[in-house]
């Protein structure tokens, strides 16, 4: 099972790195993104410490969605997502490789990059951390939710709106617990429990995703 997950990643890196102006196009519209909002409101410290876990995670959330139309469209163009529904494999254990290959390159990034970003909010070390860790949690979420959309949107005109339309709503109970932690910890009250509320809805994305994911696409090819 585990061969067959980490032969799908291996690959969609791969495919990955030979498109790498994508994973630049997210990367650089996180940073442009969170980098306007300290300068459009200006130095007042204690309005950007309030402002920052919202900004920082409403931007993950919109630079996640960039490549999501692409999660299973070439695949489909080429041909290869029919083989692969017609292997001897489990489909829900091939979308799940290719979930956790997304979130390496989209979720990750954004996770490693933020720090940075959060240092023009004037954020203390701790909650820097913190927001880390709430998007390293948070973004296999945002991956997974985003498969089903992406998977219902399969080959239909115009996918990427309806793509929006279907997976935003369904990304609100993420950016409110992932920013909420870090406001929690800003705060003096502590984010405990917002992170495991988040680390619950990733490990119910994670889990159960896949497999409707799965279903979507069998639909979508038939």
């Amino acid at each position: 099972m585990f061969r067959i997950i980490f032969s799908v990643i291996a690959r969609d890196l791969q495919l990955a790195m030979r498109r790498q102006a994508d994973i630049v196009s997210a990367l650089f519209f996180f940073i442009i993104v969170v980098s306007l909002f300290p300068l459009g409101i200006g130095p007042e410290t204690d309005l950007l410490r309030k402002l920052a876990p919202g900004v920082l995670w409403v931007a993950a959330l919109l630079a996640t969605m960039l490549s999501l139309p692409r999660l299973f469209a070439d695949d489909y163009r080429d041909g290869t997502l029919e083989q692969l529904a017609l292997s001897p494999y489990p489909l829900g254990l091939i979308v799940t490789g290719k979930v956790i290959a997304h979130w390496l390159v989209s979720g990750l990034p954004l996770a490693l990059i933020a720090p940075v970003l959060g240092v023009q909010f004037d954020l203390s070390a701790e909650a820097l951390w913190l927001l880390v860790l709430t998007i390293l949690l948070g973004t296999p979420a945002l991956s997974g939710i985003g498969a089903i959309g992406a998977a219902l949107t399969l080959g239909v005109r115009g996918g990427g709106v309806l793509l929006s339309l279907l997976v935003l709503p369904l990304y609100v109970p993420v950016l409110i617990f992932g920013a909420g932690a870090v406001e929690a910890t800003v705060s003096g009250l502590g984010g405990d429990g917002h992170l495991s509320l988040l680390a619950a809805m990733t490990t119910a994305a994670i889990g159960f995703a896949p497999w409707a994911s799965a279903a979507a696409l069998k639909i979508a090819l038939e």
